[in-house]
């Protein structure tokens, strides 16, 4: 079973530890489900030809205490069983203290900042909205939020976990499956929550390397004099207040950073699909694809509309 977003297609260790619990709780409890029903239907027509007035103690009634003995010891062995497999389940998806990859990963509403990390600072970098992880190595993510409370939900990859405003949560994931993964807000976290999502893509080391390596570089010769004229446009105007693309003068951390925009999947955090047509729409009215974004609606003529989509879609 291969799943965008399913628990029941575990791709990690972590998700492999949460599916088996969940496995040996549907082995356990249907059982003890199909076997109280059994007994209340017992009870039910043993009751119909019962006489109404009382009757002393028989055999059968010592039978049945016997078997209610054993009814709560099944149970409570049962319980032990439960107990004792969410316990080192639990202890499977405490964090440890090495890891090969750190990201730190900030909710807002409603997008997600996320930031690779390094001791070497010219290999940091920031992007938005989706997660590139290398299989089979552990990744590390430090979860925070800037507003309200948020929750991080990979279900392909490990349970949810909340990003709590002044807090650092933690989380790991150790990918064992290549492909595509959804993510998604798990708190409900204001009128765009269900427009929140995340896409992670697992890649194989030597593919992971090379993302990284574009990812930390500024951005790329622009192609062409309209996106040029896009550049001018977009330094120079309220976009440079809230975005930061590298290699020019806008470094803003109000909203995302979009220095390799045109290398995502998504806009607005799995709203819409990223194309031209899109992001035009996106640019012209982002209230009217996202109402209550932070975006404002900037009053852009035609052709600044055009500049601006081929400077955009220029930054790879």
């Amino acid at each position: 079973m291969n799943a965008l977003q399913s628990a029941l297609a575990p791709a990690a260790d972590q998700a492999q530890a949460i599916d088996g619990i969940w496995h040996l709780m549907l082995w356990i409890c249907v059982p003890m489900y199909v076997l109280v029903l059994i007994g209340m239907a017992v009870v039910i027509l043993r009751m119909r030809r019962v006489a109404p007035e009382f009757t002393p103690a028989t055999p059968s009634d010592t039978q049945i205490s016997r078997g209610l003995t054993l009814w709560v010891i099944v149970i409570v062995a049962g319980l032990i069983v439960l107990t004792l497999g969410s316990f080192f389940v639990d202890r499977r998806l405490i964090p440890g203290a090495q890891a090969d990859v750190n990201i730190r990963i900030t909710a807002q509403q409603w997008w997600w900042r996320v930031e690779y990390v390094s001791a070497d600072a010219s290999q940091r970098f920031m992007t938005a909205n989706e997660l590139h992880l290398p299989l089979g190595k552990t990744v590390h993510i430090d979860l925070m939020s800037g507003d309200v409370i948020h929750s991080f939900w990979v279900p392909n990859l490990s349970g949810k976990r909340d990003l709590i405003p002044g807090r650092t949560n933690t989380i790991e994931l150790t990918p064992r499956q290549l492909g595509t993964f959804r993510g998604q807000c798990a708190e409900f976290c204001g009128l765009q929550h269900a427009k929140m999502a995340m896409l992670v893509f697992v890649d194989n080391e030597n593919d992971f390397k090379a993302w990284w390596q574009r990812q930390v570089q500024a951005r790329n010769e622009l192609p062409s004099d309209v996106a040029k004229q896009g550049e001018q446009l977009f330094v120079s105007s309220t976009c440079a207040m809230c975005h930061t693309v590298r290699g020019t003068t806008a470094g803003s951390l109000a909203g995302p950073d979009l220095t390799h925009l045109a290398s995502r999947h998504t806009l607005a955090a799995g709203a819409l699909p990223l194309n031209a047509g899109s992001l035009a729409a996106w640019l012209a009215d982002p209230q009217q694809q996202k109402p209550g974004t932070n975006m404002p609606t900037i009053d852009l003529e035609p052709d600044q509309l055009n500049a601006l989509v081929a400077y955009l879609l220029s930054l790879k």
